[in-house]
């Protein structure tokens, strides 16, 4: 088999998977099902690899290369290029907007609609109902990201407004991961629970995960969830918004925040039952040398759950044996520590948004938690 039909299988088992229907141009039906992906789809400059349809109406264009073609390059040169092409037999008004290019292996997406569109890696194929969700949105999460109001800067300290206020032009610049350093005591978790309040308020962002690496912590945040009151409104955050702290492997899509161990995650991805002893003890500091076998695709969870992942003390837990979890989702990527590393920095891009160290909080005469440290390896 040529190495090009080995990924057009690769690309269509994932399809599959998402929830589409794979069909070949010489027998295809757009009445089968609500998404369809119609093989070899001729346009006036040649035949697509792929074009996506939803409720019988062109969405998005795929362009198929075999393994170890640099996609980056594919993208401008003949995505775009079928994307704006006239089809045959059917009438488009515009550009198609949902552009990918695959391997099978590796695979680009792009929202044309962004503001700046720019091609991101995912790990699988969006689900038919999630691009036609993001098709009838008059405007895109990156568009808001780019007009959040300003700050409301009561009740916070300059250290927390400066993480929020670089965070939020981190966003706007779209870049998908961002590091806020802050000593312990100074306020971490509360700065990120007013980023989460102004995302789901003003970025219309649909849902948001907040990973820890021990059930205590996972109680203490959902604890600090549950107390807070933004300063532009007199309820709680409960009130406004619901907040999830899972203790099974359902996981609430009609809720807006998710509270889990990274361990618990993990195990709801790969369709397993979580050893609940695993989330009693910091991942930095267990013994386990388990080596977790691959996460896989589940369409329970599909890659689009979660527009924003928050990672707390991430320099602790979120290398070598977990980070697969935080490669699953299409999601921008926030990590919070006091001490980050030299891995830290690495995955975050060295996108440091916020240098707010022990010495300097101490000169600022900031009450910090009296608790033991254990350096970060």
């Amino acid at each position: 088999m040529l190495p090009e039909q080995q990924a057009r299988q690769k690309i269509d088992k994932k399809l599959t998977q998402a929830g589409w229907l794979v069909q070949d141009y010489k027998s295809f039906n757009l009445s089968a099902g609500f998404g369809i992906a119609v093989c070899e789809y001729p346009t006036e400059s040649g035949s697509a690899d792929y074009i996506l349809f939803i409720d019988r109406k062109p969405i998005g264009v795929i362009e198929a290369k075999k393994a170890g073609v640099t996609l980056s390059a594919v993208h401008d040169v003949q995505t775009t290029r079928y994307a704006s092409d006239k089809l045959k037999f059917i009438i488009k008004e515009t550009e198609l907007p949902f552009q990918y290019e695959s391997t099978g292996i590796e695979t680009y997406f792009t929202d044309i609609r962004d503001p700046v569109p720019r091609q991101r890696e995912i790990f699988h194929f969006h689900k038919p109902e999630t691009l036609d969700e993001l098709y009838k949105q008059n405007s895109t999460l990156r568009k808001h990201l780019q007009s959040l109001p300003p700050l409301q800067t009561d009740g916070l300290r300059l250290c927390q407004i400066e993480a929020i206020t670089n965070l939020e032009r981190s966003f706007a610049s779209n870049r998908p991961r961002a590091l806020i350093q802050m000593a312990t005591g100074a306020g971490k978790t509360f700065t990120a629970i007013t980023s989460v309040y102004r995302l789901l308020k003003y970025a219309k962002a649909k849902r948001i995960l907040f990973l820890v690496d021990t059930r205590n912590l996972g109680k203490q945040a959902e604890q600090e969830f549950r107390a807070f009151k933004p300063n532009d409104d007199k309820r709680l955050f409960p009130e406004l918004y619901n907040v999830q702290r899972l203790q099974s492997n359902f996981i609430d899509m009609k809720g807006q925040v998710c509270i889990s161990t990274i361990q618990r995650m993990y195990s709801i991805l790969r369709g397993e039952e979580l050893d609940e002893s695993l989330e009693d003890e910091s991942l930095y500091e267990s013994k386990f040398t388990i080596k977790p076998k691959d996460v896989a695709y589940n369409p329970g969870v599909p890659i689009e759950s979660f527009d924003f992942v928050i990672i707390d003390e991430c320099h602790r837990s979120i290398y070598n044996l977990w980070k697969q979890v935080l490669d699953y989702f299409d999601a921008f990527m926030i990590g919070l520590t006091a001490t980050p590393d030299k891995r830290t920095y690495a995955f975050f891009n060295e996108n440091l948004v916020s240098h707010y160290e022990h010495k300097q909080a101490v000169a600022d005469n900031v009450s910090l938690t009296v608790m033991l440290l254990i350096p970060a390896r």
